[in-house]
């Protein structure tokens, strides 16, 4: 089971975040986010997929945080249509991989995800409230028992310690979960992870 750690602002809780070995560790370009991002990200360990996490946000924009940060992965939190992912693919460097995220709270009609298929690598399911992401609740999983798809995908919306034992379920299941998300639930402060809190969740996220 892959780890992403989202929401990352400040260097050294980077770092030590960094030294946990996380898969993924995303920053969020979205300036209306109460984690925006807008430093430099410090040296981390070379496993780790550095994700930039944009909403609506210009194919400039991206390409150019794509260069500035070294990505290795792009969130879309947004609106963003089946075209602008298709463009975006062919204008970025090869091996980067997109994430595009639908939000979910009681119902989802996955008709949507059909032509999204081919201009993404992964899905992400987050909860749907006032913010796009780090809302810090969890939608009804229930609703992924209707996934048609064999795409692998992020499992994410106020995924913390006491929500483990219920990823572990839907493991069980034959739903092809690639990661779990997690970032508000692991707070002290928006963008400032506790970092026993990663090390617990880092632990048994390997155990899965």
């Amino acid at each position: 089971m892959k780890l992403k750690i989202c929401g990352m602002k400040y260097p050294e809780n980077m770092l030590e975040v960094g030294a946990l070995l996380p898969d993924y560790m995303g920053f969020i370009f979205w300036e209306k986010s109460a984690r925006y991002f807008d430093g430099i990200i410090p040296e981390l360990p070379k496993s780790i997929k550095k994700t930039g996490v944009f909403v609506d946000a210009p194919l400039e924009e991206i390409l150019e945080k794509i260069q500035k940060h070294d990505l290795q992965a792009v969130q879309l939190h947004g609106h963003e249509s089946v075209e602008f992912c298709e463009t975006l693919k062919k204008n970025m460097p090869k091996l980067i991989e997109v994430i595009k995220v639908f939000s979910i709270l009681d119902t989802f009609d996955f008709a949507a995800l059909k032509p999204f298929e081919s201009v993404c690598d992964y899905f992400l399911f987050d909860t749907k409230g006032k913010l796009p992401g780090g809302n810090g609740t969890t939608f009804d999983w229930k609703v992924l028992q209707q996934y048609p798809s064999s795409k692998p995908f992020f499992l994410s919306g106020g995924i913390g310690i006491d929500e483990m034992e219920a990823v572990n379920e839907i493991l069980k299941t034959n739903l092809p979960v690639y990661a779990i998300d997690v970032n508000s639930k692991l707070e002290i402060e928006p963008g400032l992870k506790n970092i026993n809190f990663v090390k617990t969740i880092r632990e048994l996220s390997q155990q899965l």
